[in-house]
């Protein structure tokens, strides 16, 4: 039976958040030392919210606490410069064991010209942009400790198919570690480059596996997963295993599964391909309650992460930014963490 998620209130001094930088994808495990630690994208605010996609980093926090508040620990990992597939931003964490190994795998993007500053920024939509956007793939660090250092796998572990529909980029990975090894993975993509300031159709997960997290990764299938839900887009996927199958909250980017452009969905599998949304589908709302009885509504609420310890899911980490409602009118973001009983 499909879990559902009963979240409780959100502390308002909770998680992570940096003056000074934006911070997005926020994702948590427990160390060797007992502690918590997050893996979030960060990039300065003195650039826009756009250059996320140029200049993003992972940076290392950690608390006694799953509900933190997190401190600053230092870079995780960094471009790694020219000449390499991450070589100009790193993006996407997603934070995972096995045995004595910690597995962190995010998404990473080269392209031409130097990183951009605040006196000489990229925009959304240009040239420099789009190539970084469209070059984005999915890698792997891997340390036998939380403070590092990082190897990173030579090469991306997924890649795109031109002429299909994950022609373009495989990025915003959602991953599964089994107790054998194993490894389960779904990825984002799109058939098309970015157009003239709009996405060229929609978004769509892709499933690949492997029998070691180093890989080779192999695709279970050619389509994408949840063709049922045409037209709509599904990002930001996040995936665990409950014992029976696979379950997945999401991000529902236009409403159409949920009710609520932004919130999140929930689906279900047996064996990772077949993919089917629960009933009802809402997981969460872009509405976070908080401690002090308040509630206050993000403009944008994206990358479910959740803490998942002896099998059981018990917090749940959103990307939570306000300003405007589109993306280039935000002015500030922040992890918040939610505790959940899961039932």
């Amino acid at each position: 039976m499909p879990t559902r998620l009963k979240l409780q209130p959100a502390p308002v001094a909770g998680a992570l958040h940096l003056d000074d930088y934006w911070v997005w994808d926020g994702s948590v495990i427990r160390g060797q030392d007992a502690r918590y630690h997050m893996f979030a994208s960060a990039w300065p605010k003195s650039l826009s919210f756009a250059h996320w996609v140029t200049n993003s980093i992972v940076i290392h926090a950690s608390a006694d606490t799953p509900l933190g508040p997190f401190e600053y620990e230092g870079v995780a990992l960094a471009a790694r410069g020219a000449g390499n597939w991450d070589g100009g931003q790193i993006h996407n964490p997603t934070i995972h064991k096995w045995g004595d190994t910690y597995l962190l795998f995010y998404s990473g993007t080269t392209y031409d010209g130097a990183i951009p500053t605040p006196e000489k920024p990229t925009f959304w939509g240009s040239p420099q942009w789009k190539q970084a956007w469209a070059n984005s793939r999915i890698g792997l660090a891997t340390s036998s400790s939380v403070y590092g250092p990082w190897q990173r796998c030579p090469m991306p572990l997924v890649e795109p198919r031109p002429g299909k529909w994950d022609g373009v980029m495989t990025t915003n990975p959602a991953v599964c570690v089994h107790p054998d090894g194993r490894v389960l993975l779904l990825y984002k993509s799109i058939a098309k480059p970015y157009g003239a300031g709009c996405l060229p159709g929609r978004f769509q997960l892709g499933v690949v596996a492997a029998g070691h997290y180093e890989g080779p990764y192999r695709r279970l299938q050619d389509d994408p997963v949840l063709e049922e839900i045409a037209p709509d887009h599904v990002e930001d996927m996040y995936i665990w295993r409950n014992g029976e199958g696979y379950e997945m909250v999401g991000k529902d980017m236009d409403g159409g599964i949920t009710g609520e452009a932004g919130a999140g969905l929930y689906a279900h599998s047996d064996e990772g391909t077949v993919w089917r949304i629960n009933q009802p589908a809402l997981a969460y709302s872009r509405t976070v309650h908080w401690d002090d009885g308040s509630c206050l509504t993000g403009s944008k609420v994206e990358r479910p992460q959740l803490l998942v310890e002896e099998g059981r899911p018990t917090h749940l980490y959103l990307t939570f930014a306000t300003g405007g409602k589109e993306y280039s009118e935000l002015v500030d973001s922040r992890i918040v963490v939610i505790p959940v009983q899961a039932d």
